[in-house]
């Protein structure tokens, strides 16, 4: 075995066995595959193993691999966090910041404030991973992941971010042309737009005031979809009706375009109120360029979130 490893090999092995993916790893450090495969069959050599298992579509790891990729996981981060502090200093945070998070709560809030961000600290660079899959922060290299709903326990530190408020809403021509449903009930009569993914058919539940449980109710439309815009933009043309959350609408009913329904009930999709959280690892949370942005995005949600600031002016 040759005890002169090359660090750049390491990180390099370190992204594939995270991904699983040549590719993945190629994209995250801007080089071609066959850089990377290059790298990796050297670091082999060096070390005088095999590391992964090569297949048509995809890579895994050897019993060896697997454990070189555990033990050399924690270090590579405690250097790079170790390099950013020497590099920084007292001065401007710096370095690239991962962040994960769901498709459409990324693209419509976290990007906004990321672009806000990095005008105030342009020597920050950002990788934003939009993805609906659960993701494990610490096997994908992420600063900051969002997730909403329950959290499975694990090392990771989680902070919540703000509630996940829900409005049953439909546009102001659907109105006028069905009529407004003044008890959840009465949504049986009316044409309800309806999130349809893996889990099946969403159902609705709606809670009132002193009700110890909400009651859940299978409504029917014309329109199911997997995807939420698609059924925001029929609740716009005037289909039906849709329940989305208000980071998703916020804007759209201050405007007046949509225009809130049954507002005496408490609604969701889930049983249960739920949470929009932000995760992260103890070691990445104190380095200056994560610790910046979580004071930046929990004053931009405190005391009220923007999404959330149209029921002011309701």
């Amino acid at each position: 075995m040759d005890n002169s490893i090359d660090l750049n090999a390491l990180r390099v092995f370190e992204r594939v066995a995270a991904n699983g993916s040549f590719t993945a790893a190629a994209r995250h450090f801007h080089v071609a595959v066959s850089s990377v495969s290059r790298q990796i069959s050297a670091l082999e050599a060096s070390l005088g193993v095999q590391l992964l298992y090569r297949h048509t579509r995809a890579v895994s790891l050897t019993d060896a691999g697997r454990q070189y990729y555990e033990r050399i996981r924690g270090t590579l981060e405690q250097l790079e966090r170790a390099t950013e502090a020497l590099t920084e200093g007292g001065a401007e945070p710096s370095g690239t910041l991962r962040i994960n998070a769901p498709v459409a709560f990324g693209q419509r809030r976290i990007l906004p404030l990321l672009n806000d961000f990095q005008q105030r600290h342009p020597a920050i660079r950002a990788e934003l991973l939009l993805s609906d899959e659960v993701t494990d922060p610490v096997r994908e290299g992420s600063d900051i992941t969002f997730r909403v709903g329950e959290l499975a326990d694990s090392s990771l530190v989680a902070r919540p971010l703000a509630p996940m408020n829900y409005v049953t809403a439909a546009s102001p021509a659907y109105l006028d042309r069905r009529g407004t449903p003044e008890t959840p009930q009465a949504l049986f009569d009316h044409d309800c737009l309806l999130y349809q993914g893996e889990m099946g058919r969403q159902r609705w539940y709606f809670r009132g005031a002193g009700e110890a449980r909400a009651t859940a109710l299978g409504l029917a439309g014309s329109l199911y979809s997997n995807d939420a815009e698609s059924l925001l933009h029929a609740a716009l043309l005037g289909q039906g009706i849709v329940m989305f959350p208000t980071w998703l609408i916020g804007e759209l009913l201050h405007e007046g375009r949509l225009v809130p329904l049954l507002e005496a009930w408490q609604c969701e999709v889930a049983p249960r109120r739920r949470m929009i959280h932000m995760l992260t690892t103890e070691g990445r949370q104190r380095t200056p360029k994560v610790q910046a942005f979580i004071d930046h995005l929990l004053a931009a949600v405190d005391p009220v979130p923007p999404w959330d600031r149209w029921r002011d002016a309701h």
